[in-house]
């Protein structure tokens, strides 16, 4: 799982962080399938809606390290109205230009999720003084 900052850099890529590796993660589910990563709402920048980059690899120890021969990549959004909230609340000193940026965007023209996203879209509830608890399922063949 991988995603931007609050200001919308991706860390090893961004000019500024290249050197740096933060909001990635990799985990082993547990025996129901499931795993869990604690990290921030990701910022919006421009020409994208807000996402979070996810790869589902067989193994842990001999393809996901290798990062050879993925299931699945995909990415995950959230309910718009859920980040407007977010975004509004959150406020420009933590989240820069991801309220305008948000409301510029639209999930049906943004490069990946024009061709629909109803199986990536993740809930979000809590706050922003809580904090707050996102899921998704996702499917896999065997």
């Amino acid at each position: 799982l991988w995603h931007c900052t609050a200001n919308g850099l991706y860390s090893m890529y961004s000019s500024g962080v290249t050197a740096e590796n933060f909001l990635r993660g990799v985990q082993q589910t547990d025996a129901s399938g499931s795993v869990t990563f604690s990290t921030i709402v990701p910022g919006c920048y421009s020409g994208r809606v807000t996402h979070i980059h996810f790869e589902i690899y067989r193994s842990l120890s001999t393809a996901a390290t290798s990062g050879a021969s993925a299931l699945k990549t995909s990415q995950l959004t959230y309910d718009r109205s859920t980040l407007t909230a977010f975004y509004a609340a959150a406020g420009s000193s933590t989240y820069g230009n991801s309220a305008a940026n948000h409301a510029a965007s639209n999930p049906a023209t943004d490069n990946v999720f024009s061709d629909s996203y109803s199986t990536q879209l993740a809930t979000l509830v809590g706050s922003v003084a809580a904090g707050y608890t996102s899921t998704l399922t996702v499917g896999i063949a065997a």
